[in-house]
């Protein structure tokens, strides 16, 4: 009963110093925002450890320290934060903050991806669909693209039903394409009729 208690008292400095921290930030009182996000990230709080890390990659109520923001966004994205692994990803993947590396691009992302992250999966499904910092592999690729697409993500949605054609798969792909179509795709429509053409007996 009494971890129980410690718990909830815990859980709720840690609710509070946050939320204080993000009105100072919003007040424009950066200094004390970082001196409040400091608190809570010692107490294991991943929004914390993002915040820190953009307050030092752009300094504000600090000084400018790109390390130091990458050292934050590590932190997180080493409790699995959905967040802190999808920059990181992206930081990786396209050399931002960071030298750019596809294998460590591809950790973060895949990461990011088993967290539910659209933008991680379809980021990941165009690396495994490359072969950048993965072994090339097409279904894998479709598949990620498909759980981007289920996620709403935009560019997935629109090149799922493509990639589904190119590993073979003909009954995903038309199910994604009529949806293409549906949504104005002209090619999709073309697309189409080359897999009716393809699995006519």
């Amino acid at each position: 009963m009494r971890f129980f208690l410690l718990y909830i008292v815990v859980t709720f400095s840690l609710f509070a110093s946050s939320q204080e921290a993000l009105s100072a930030y919003k007040s424009g009182n950066y200094k004390k925002a970082v001196t409040l996000y400091k608190q809570a990230e010692k107490m294991g709080d991943t929004t914390a450890m993002n915040a820190l890390s953009y307050l030092y990659y752009n300094g504000l109520g600090v000084k400018q320290n790109t390390q130091k923001s990458i050292q934050y966004l590590q932190k997180a994205a080493n409790v699995k934060d959905e967040r802190a692994c999808l920059d990181l990803g992206l930081f990786y993947l396209h050399g931002i903050r960071v030298r750019q590396d596809y294998k460590q691009a591809a950790h973060y992302l895949e990461c990011a991806a088993d967290k539910g992250s659209a933008e991680a999966q379809y980021n990941l499904a165009l690396m495994y669909y490359n072969g950048d910092g993965v072994k090339q592999d097409v279904k894998k690729a479709a598949v990620l693209l498909e759980e981007a697409a289920k996620g709403g993500h935009k560019g997935a949605k629109a090149n799922v039903g493509r990639i589904y054609m190119q590993a073979l798969d003909f009954k995903k792909a038309k199910e994604w394409l009529e949806k293409n179509v549906a949504d104005g795709d002209k090619e999709a429509v073309l697309l189409l009729k080359e897999i009716d053409a393809n699995t006519k007996e």
